[in-house]
């Protein structure tokens, strides 16, 4: 069974592990690069580091993100030294930032760069960016508008959300193997990612969003929100104030005409939505639990 997911954020990364659990090299997960950014020269693709790092069991379970047993001295010299070291960069994850920085400096695209690393990962699936060319993820706030990582990080995601843009998503193209990825696949998924800043960068990409919609097989959406709390991050607070509230009707509504059942927490029932509801344990809280859910998904995907 071949499986498309997308992925974006740490709840992505879990899920995306959990499939490959189950799937192994028949799974490819299409990452969202709208969080990319360049620090101290590095090009830094978060969310693709942290599904390559979950699916390789290298993350840290306890942060949430980042790899297991980081450490922080060359950030710490870096600082030192004067250099902007806002964004935590740990001593084994600014290893895969430089070969990834001389890689593209060679020229190579990202979905080249990342294909290199899944394989020196020893992952026989599929890790794919949305798309090779720029693309960034821009938070209107009542601030100001702020880069995606300006906002979330440096500014703690403390600034209520007004609108998300994505800016340079209409003149990106699908990264290559990503569109024929979703035609040939017999199920998609749709990780309990962040709609608007994790998913949202991937479906502005318009080729990704024509396929998705154009699609023969079933496509699950998993929600990131349990009892309508997100599990973490701001997702419940801007929900609220752009969508009008929490509710499994809410997430649904971020995805018209592009998936077939929504799959919830059994917390989130009793509900209603428009598309089709499938309620089981989504929290995941290890390995197993993981696994579980993947299962779970592809029940309903199929």
């Amino acid at each position: 069974m071949k499986v498309v997911c997308l992925s974006g954020g740490v709840g992505g990364a879990k899920l995306a592990r959990g499939l490959y659990d189950v799937l192994g090299s028949d799974l490819t997960v299409v990452g969202n690069v709208g969080d990319d950014l360049e620090v101290l020269g590095l090009h830094v693709s978060p969310d693709l580091d942290s599904v390559l790092y979950a699916l390789t069991g290298l993350n840290d379970e306890e942060r949430g993100w980042g790899r297991a047993g980081e450490t922080w001295r060359a950030l710490e010299s870096a600082r030192g030294w004067g250099g902007d070291a806002w964004f935590q960069l740990g001593d084994l994850d600014i290893g895969l930032h430089l070969v990834r920085a001389a890689a593209l400096a060679r020229g190579e695209p990202l979905s080249s760069v990342s294909g290199e690393l899944t394989r020196a990962a020893g992952v026989d699936a599929s890790l794919l960016p949305a798309t090779d060319d720029r693309l960034r993820t821009q938070i209107v706030t009542p601030a100001g508008t702020f880069s995606f990582q300006d906002w979330f990080v440096g500014r703690r995601h403390e600034d209520e959300v007004d609108a998300v843009r994505y800016e340079d998503a209409d003149a990106a193209a699908p990264a290559p193997g990503v569109v024929e990825a979703i035609q040939e696949a017999d199920a998609l998924v749709f990780a309990p990612s962040n709609p608007y800043v994790s998913l949202g960068p991937i479906l502005a990409v318009a080729a990704i969003r024509e396929a998705i919609a154009d699609r023969r097989v079933r496509c699950a959406a998993v929600s990131p929100l349990i009892g309508g709390v997100a599990v973490k991050g701001p997702l419940d607070r801007m929900l609220t104030r752009m969508a009008g509230g929490t509710t499994p009707a809410h997430i649904a509504g971020c995805y018209p005409g592009l998936v077939d059942v929504l799959v919830i927490d059994p917390a989130d029932e009793p509900a209603e939505a428009p598309v089709p509801l499938f309620a089981t344990a989504t929290l995941m809280d290890d390995r197993a639990s993981s696994r579980r859910l993947a299962e779970a998904v592809l029940e309903v995907a199929a």
